[in-house]
């Protein structure tokens, strides 16, 4: 479990990251709205209260900036152990919460950003629909 001071110095750090990119990306413009598609942003936005996996992939889900920035002292405060017991986290990617948090947060202050939408596939899923729509072209 990070100290104030860890988390701190890692949230700075993402956002210096995040930030060395995001001039290119807003001289188009500020996005009005950006898709999640990592499972730990799905577990964000489960603990955050959406709906579980269970209810079918079609059922729209976000992560609220305004619900994260309250969980992140409070995860950050949690074991591995109890992350892992939160609903949508297994206990395999529990490490990974709470530094997704801070970049999940970090992208929407940067992007000034209300929620992300959570996309129920993620770069496996497009590659396999990829090879699949090739495969169709060719059959």
């Amino acid at each position: 479990m990070p100290d104030d001071d860890a988390i701190r110095v890692l949230r700075r750090q993402i956002r210096a990251e995040i930030a060395r990119d995001a001039g290119n990306l807003l001289r188009a413009g500020v996005p009005d709205r950006a898709a999640a598609t990592s499972k730990t942003f799905r577990s964000l936005a489960r603990i955050c209260g959406a709906a579980p996996s269970a209810d079918g992939p079609l059922v729209p889900r976000s992560l609220p900036r305004r619900e994260l920035t309250q969980w992140i002292p409070k995860l950050a405060a949690m074991t591995d152990e109890e992350l892992g017991e939160l609903p949508g986290v297994s206990p395999s990617r529990a490490h990974q919460i709470v530094p997704g948090a801070l970049v999940a947060e970090a992208c929407m202050d940067i992007f000034d950003l209300e929620a992300l939408e959570i996309c129920p596939w993620a770069l496996r899923e497009g590659v396999i629909l990829e090879r699949l729509d090739q495969i169709s072209v060719l059959g």
